[in-house]
């Protein structure tokens, strides 16, 4: 016997979260919920402002269609489906089906946004590699440079990831790396899409040996119909956020097919809930376990989801607290 359901949630952000100048003060996303032999799985979708393909009602409505299709027995093409619900219904699914890891990994890796001192006390807690992220390109080049160096030089067994959001030319990547000393360099995991540019961004990791890796260049060639990994070589990673990138089966095929190249594979949050969030811990514990995931970001919310994320002290909210969109009872 089959149910499902869909509800809309809107929870409050904290007030500094801008996403491409648009202030975020709240995040609001669809949940998915499979009913099926007593057994109960949910899935989130939840496009991102900015970033994603299609909107949140075009969302819902897709996310409505492909309950609607399952309920009645259909069995669903991932690939005619916006990318946020086609990974929200697979997860629903593929947790419906029991292949869900119930572990997770949930050992993101910290943003630091200034003082290496702040950041300690998390990486204390980290077992194996010790890893954190920093933001760059929000200021000048120079005293990103210096910032990173100065975080290098002070904790010897730490690994930086850094993201750029393509926001430097390839001048002031260049000033960058400038002040960071060569011999430190090794520790910089890689640095996400420095420059507006992929070409620019190619022609820095080639200049300065400071590895990068793709992110919006992921999300932007994916979409085309003749795709091939192959094509992005040249990077160290690719950060795939599964939101903006489409299935389960989707994301498992690019984290295979970046091993073979040689590549690393990273699982990072579109900023979804706590919900979200912790299936994705989980998604990352079955399909790259050897990779710290990037899920550091339920600091970014006033509220959680019906799912607690380890640890977090903020206020949970459950499902019935929210909007009842759709159901088939």
């Amino acid at each position: 016997m089959r149910a499902a359901k869909l509800y809309k949630y809107t929870l409050p952000m904290d007030s500094g979260v801008v996403l491409r100048e648009n202030k975020l003060t709240e995040r609001t996303g669809w949940i998915i919920e499979l009913h099926e032999n007593g057994k109960i799985a949910r899935g989130e979708v939840a496009p991102l402002i900015g970033f994603s393909q299609e909107s949140l009602d075009e969302a819902g409505i897709a996310a409505q269609c492909a309950l609607e299709a399952w309920f009645s027995g259909h069995k669903q093409n991932y690939d005619e489906l916006p990318p946020s619900v086609a990974f929200g219904f697979s997860m629903a699914l593929t947790e419906l089906e029991g292949k869900l890891p119930r572990q997770g990994n949930y050992v993101a890796a910290p943003l630091c946004t200034g003082d290496p001192d702040e950041i300690i006390e998390s990486l204390s807690a980290m077992p194996g590699k010790r890893v954190a992220k920093v933001k760059v390109g929000l200021y000048e080049p120079i005293r990103d440079g210096m910032l990173v160096d100065l975080m290098l030089e002070s904790i010897p067994d730490l690994t930086l990831r850094l993201d750029a959001n393509r926001a430097w030319t390839k001048e002031q990547a260049m000033k960058f790396a400038s002040y960071i000393s060569p011999s430190l360099r090794q520790r910089i995991e890689f640095l996400e899409e420095p420059c507006a540019n992929p070409a620019d961004s190619l022609a820095f990791a080639i200049d300065t040996g400071i590895a990068i890796g793709w992110d919006e260049t992921l999300q932007q060639e994916i979409r085309h119909p003749d795709f091939a990994l192959e094509e992005l070589t040249g990077v160290k990673a690719i950060v795939i956020k599964p939101t903006l990138i489409g299935s389960i089966e989707r994301c498992k095929f690019l984290v295979e097919k970046a091993h073979k190249l040689g590549m690393h594979a990273v699982i990072s949050s579109s900023i979804e809930s706590s919900l979200g969030l912790n299936q994705l811990a989980r998604l990352a514990h079955w399909i790259t376990p050897d990779e710290v995931p990037g899920l550091d970001t339920i600091s970014l919310y006033q509220a959680q989801l019906e799912t607690p994320w380890p640890k977090s002290p903020l206020p949970l909210t459950t499902l019935d607290e929210h909007e009842l969109v759709w159901s088939t009872r």
